[in-house]
């Protein structure tokens, strides 16, 4: 781990004692998680552990019933979605959200809306007021197609490109806000061995190069250990280990809440 990471600065996010519930559905309580500046930070749970269920409290879109959560020391719990992206939040999602019916290098554009300020005015004055701001977001977004190598399908349509390449558009959407906390949510789901090792290599890139913390959830653990530099695991939206990658996926209730209590070894 980085001095940066052991500095002392202050963490980019904290969740302290979330809770989150839906009706009588308890999703996650008492989970406590610190992403330190430059860090790669790992979540990890089967399915229905309250993985995305944090990232949504974090994010805005369902604000945790107890608990808070503090972006850059400053209290953000129960801050809008659109607020807390301005904020230098971005996400990618586990279902992809890309738009069907445009290109590549509109969706990617799209996500310099957080840096745009349209209005009647700047528009009659397009020549002297919105033209360079045009300029300067399609500055961004094509250094961004540059370093995702996504050059060879700027102009295709997102509905046909793989998978693959839809999870690096939806990344470089992301980046194009010029996020310093970036959520991904299984950017690595319905990959082949090489296309997650693309992704990862590009994750680790743009921690180096854009000085980006990050959150992953993920289920592939191989990449969890290879990237992360710590992790926190769930299960049924508690706790149940954190810290090194190495040591937590060791720890006997990971073990149970992938394996299962029948499996011996």
């Amino acid at each position: 781990m980085s001095a940066e990471h052991q500095s002392g600065k202050t963490p980019v996010l904290e969740c302290r004692n979330v809770e989150r519930r839906f009706g009588g559905l308890v999703a996650v309580t008492g989970v406590d998680m610190t992403i330190n500046r430059g860090e790669i930070f790992g979540l990890v749970g089967p399915n229905g552990s309250g993985k995305t269920t944090l990232t949504n409290a974090i994010t805005g879109f369902y604000p945790p019933n107890t608990g808070q959560i503090i972006l850059d020391g400053k209290d953000i719990t129960g801050t809008k979605p659109h607020k807390v992206a301005a904020m230098g939040v971005a996400r990618t999602f586990q279902n992809l959200a890309l738009f069907n019916g445009m290109s590549v290098l509109d969706n990617i554009l799209l996500g310099r809306h957080v840096h745009m300020n349209p209005g009647v005015i700047r528009t009659a004055l397009y020549w002297w007021l919105a033209r360079p701001e045009e300029i300067a977001n399609r500055e961004v977004v094509e250094e961004i197609i540059d370093f995702l190598q996504l050059e060879s399908i700027r102009n295709e349509l997102v509905d046909g490109i793989p998978i693959g390449l839809k999870k690096r558009v939806e990344l470089a959407r992301a980046l194009v806000a010029e996020p310093h906390l970036l959520i991904l949510d299984e950017p690595m789901a319905g990959m082949n061995q090489e296309e997650k090792e693309y992704m990862a290599r590009f994750i680790l890139d743009a921690r180096a190069e854009r000085g980006v913390s990050v959150l992953l959830i993920e289920h592939h653990m191989d990449v969890i250990i290879g990237i992360c530099d710590r992790m926190l695991a769930l299960n049924y939206g508690e706790m149940i280990a954190t810290g090194v990658p190495s040591e937590v996926i060791n720890d006997p209730r990971v073990v149970e809440a992938y394996i299962g209590v029948g499996h011996d070894a």
